[in-house]
């Protein structure tokens, strides 16, 4: 092959010189072949260069990688932004990783324009024309939506209902969304594909944090017993702190507790668990306890415990001890 850098018309030290100051003003080695050109390297000089067996690589119409390596999640965002223009902002999985939730993805990023935008999806970019293109946050120089729309974004084309409450979980519990946010752009956005997020806002509104504890939600409504809270604070008669548990029966003052693997792992986390079912159990509170996987693979008997469990935490007088917000 022909070695490039003697390209007609540009000296070997041009070119390199060039090259250099095109890095410098990618920093992430994505750069557009509109600008390339603009820096006096021709048509022919980047086709040999994104060959197969070449050091570039297009990653998108019109965008080239300065590398032939796997792109990197951060890569694939700057040229999907380089493709859609301007006034594009980063949106979905793409968005929330760089405002600090979850992996960078591999998978498709998604991309806002403004309506009058003609940009296509292609590639690994999904293109959404939007008349609600939010004001730009930007996270390592990247131009992203709000948060709560990008997290909107995801929720929408999800097909599970366990999908939608794992992603509004990690969201929510880190408190760096307030579900009142997701609210308000669920209302604000398209009906269309609004269901599932609309069930799990509103398990949330109910205090419900977990996929796990949104089952045991369903379980509990199916019952026939009084309504149970999530995640109330429950103090003695002296005010004294007792614990948090996952769910609560308060007429007869019983527990719920659901107790993840995950949670467990650490011998720390598990000594924890330990101490606060021995606080709920000293201060007479009746204690039932599963794990996630029961909810999945035995609801009916889950079911049939829940009611002993109740019937056995009424046939006892009611410990003093009380919710408190």
């Amino acid at each position: 092959m022909r070695d490039i850098r003697h390209d007609p018309g540009m000296r070997r030290g041009e070119w390199a010189g060039r090259l250099d100051d095109i890095r410098r003003a990618s920093p992430h080695g994505v750069v557009r072949v509109a600008d390339l050109s603009a820096e006096g390297i021709s048509g022919s000089a980047i086709s040999q260069r994104c060959t197969a067996d070449g050091p570039w690589q297009r990653l998108l119409p019109g965008v080239v990688l300065m590398h032939n390596g796997q792109p990197t999640p951060q890569q694939r965002s700057a040229a999907a932004l380089l493709y859609c223009g301007p006034e594009a902002l980063l949106t979905g999985r793409a968005a929330l990783h760089e405002h600090g939730f979850g992996a960078g993805t591999t998978g498709e990023v998604h991309v806002l324009v403004p309506h009058h935008r003609q940009r296509v999806s292609t590639g690994f970019v999904l293109v959404e024309r939007t008349t609600r293109l939010p004001e730009p946050l930007y996270r390592n120089d990247f131009a992203c939506a709000p948060p709560a729309r990008a997290t909107l974004d995801v929720a929408r084309r999800l097909r599970s209902l366990d999908a939608v409450r794992a992603l509004v979980s990690e969201v929510v519990q880190r408190e760096r969304i307030q579900p009142a946010a997701l609210s308000r752009e669920l209302e604000a956005g398209s009906r269309r594909g609004s269901a599932l997020p609309r069930i799990v806002l509103d398990e949330v509104a109910a205090n419900v944090h977990s996929v796990a504890e949104a089952r045991a939600r369903e379980v509990a409504a199916a019952s026939g017993l009084p309504d149970m809270l999530f995640n109330p604070s429950i103090h003695a008669a002296d005010g004294r702190f007792i614990a948090r548990p996952d769910g609560w029966f308060d007429d007869v003052a019983m527990a719920w507790e659901i107790d993840s693997l995950n949670w467990h792992l650490r011998a720390d986390d598990y000594a924890a668990t330990v101490k606060r079912r021995a606080r709920l159990q000293s201060c007479g509170i009746v204690v039932y306890s599963v794990i996630p996987r029961q909810l999945t693979e035995e609801p009916a008997r889950v079911l049939s415990e829940l009611r002993a469990h109740h019937a056995l935490a009424a046939s006892r007088p009611r410990p003093d001890v009380h919710v408190r917000s």
